[in-house]
């Protein structure tokens, strides 16, 4: 076929009409599924892609998702956004939007910008990250009526019963308790765990997965507390905490850590002090996990993004249409899976088993 296919080559072969065609690609809902199958078979077929700017004219959308570039405050830990972002930006691309990267200094400046874009018309949606109890730009956004995705839980009641906004998450508490079961099953008799000040909606969470395996092989409360070391999110922060509790607690013998970050820490310590025999494990399975042979949570940032993109765009839609948030509807829980290396013992990925 000479030249680009248009969207009549491609309602000749499907054997539609024009119109059909348009509302595949605009409103996917309203065709018919087996209708939609043959449509979208012969767009791949022939490597169809609808005219963005005329598109953007005719539903004066701008087939635009805005989300924050936060300031990047640690290097091994920020990884992780930039892995989110990627598959975000790829994810949308295949169904024909775009992704918008604007800067904030806080939460207020960030709605600032949100109302900006919003009445300039050049984003139709949003996707928030790092959220908290009481998040001033849900409600703010939510009073708008602007159509938003958060890549993390609301960690209040607007949570799994009862939910006001749509949100996709990692299930962390699966992760660590997966790490800290990997780490009893090869032998380990005591595992601490290292975690962010509480409170912590994000390591707090982290923390009662770890709790879960330990109180599972008959650890007390105060034990547990005996065993939970806290360092901010900093790697030399971990180092000395590690090093000062270890002081303390010559008995432990592994060490489940809430980041990359605290688990390199850690690792710095432990080898400082002579202590290779402590085994140690991470989450969010970044790059420095993987150079140094770090066994880490790997939260699956490719099926995150693709859990927002199906929430603001719906299975197989190519634009913007939300429903009303409902339970059991409004959210994504993404379960983690654990990638064992040196520091946890043999090579290979191990599922997370979710018993909810």
């Amino acid at each position: 076929m000479a030249g680009k296919p248009t969207i009549d080559d491609v309602a000749r072969i499907a054997q539609v009409s024009r119109q059909t065609v348009s509302n595949v690609v605009n409103s996917p809902e309203i065709v018919r599924p087996e209708t939609r199958a043959r449509v979208e078979d012969a767009i791949g077929q022939l490597g169809y892609r609808p005219h963005a700017s005329a598109r953007r004219l005719r539903s004066q959308k701008s087939s635009t998702i805005g989300i924050r570039l936060a300031a990047m405050g640690d290097g091994i830990s920020g990884s992780v956004l930039d892995r989110f972002l990627h598959a975000l930006t790829e994810g949308a691309y295949a169904r024909g939007m775009r992704v918008l990267l604007f800067t904030a200094d806080d939460d207020a400046g960030e709605i600032e910008q949100i109302e900006r874009l919003r009445d300039d018309r050049d984003a139709d949606a949003f996707v928030l990250t790092s959220t908290s109890h009481s998040d001033l730009r849900t409600r703010w956004l939510l009073d708008q009526g602007i159509p938003f995705v958060t890549f993390g839980r609301p960690w209040a009641a607007d949570d799994m019963g009862d939910p006001m906004h749509h949100w996709v998450d990692v299930d962390g508490r699966a992760g660590l308790r997966a790490a800290a079961e990997h780490l009893i099953a090869t032998g380990a008799r005591r595992v601490a765990y290292l975690g962010w000040p509480s409170p912590s909606a994000t390591g707090d969470d982290r923390r009662r997965g770890w709790a879960d395996a330990m109180s599972s092989r008959g650890a007390s409360e105060s034990e547990l507390a005996s065993l939970s070391i806290e360092a901010e999110e900093d790697v030399t922060a971990a180092r000395v905490a590690v090093a000062e509790f270890l002081d303390r607690r010559p008995d432990v013998d592994a060490i489940a850590t809430a980041s990359d970050s605290l688990a390199l820490g850690a690792l710095i310590a432990t080898t400082a002090l002579g202590r290779t025999d402590v085994a140690i494990t991470g989450f969010d399975n970044t790059p420095v996990a993987a150079a140094v042979g770090l066994t880490s949570v790997e939260q699956r940032l490719g099926m995150v993004a693709d859990g927002v993109l199906e929430l603001l765009m719906g299975v197989s839609g190519r634009d913007i249409s939300m429903r009303e948030p409902r339970p059991g509807e409004a959210h994504r829980l993404v379960t983690p899976e654990l990638v064992v290396r040196g520091s946890g013992g043999g090579e290979r990925p191990v599922p997370v088993v979710d018993p909810m």
